[in-house]
């Protein structure tokens, strides 16, 4: 069955990839099911994804699992194009700030490698 595509995901370097493929297949499917709500729902719903205050332009995906919660930061590039950054398992009831720099910096990087021409949106 053909999905009717929203957005578009672009996962940068492997900050993602570190954090998804250490997960267990059950929340690796929630990640996956609500990476698909955000490509496929003309509006997400907050519960889901939700811009971070106090970033300029970084957003957090909320999957719940159970009693767990984790988190993935991304923000949108051009339009409806969604750029994953890093992921963690929440803890604490507040949002660690470190993982909050973490995605301020490769937020920043990414845009750097964009304007030096080295992403292949293609890939």
């Amino acid at each position: 069955m053909a999905q009717n595509f929203k957005r578009k995901t672009f996962v940068y370097k492997d900050y993602f990839w570190d954090f998804y493929n250490v997960q267990t297949a059950q929340v690796q499917d929630k990640i996956d099911w609500v990476i698909e709500l955000a490509r496929t729902l003309e509006i997400v719903p907050e519960k889901y994804l939700s811009h971070m205050t106090g970033t300029d332009g970084i957003y957090e995906m909320r999957i719940k699992l159970g009693s767990n919660i984790y988190r993935v930061f991304c923000c949108f590039d051009e339009g409806r194009l969604i750029i994953l950054f890093n992921g963690f398992k929440k803890k604490t009831q507040k949002t660690p700030g470190q993982e909050i720099e973490k995605a301020k910096r490769i937020q920043k990087e990414y845009y750097a490698d964009k304007r030096a021409n080295k992403l292949d949106f293609m890939g």
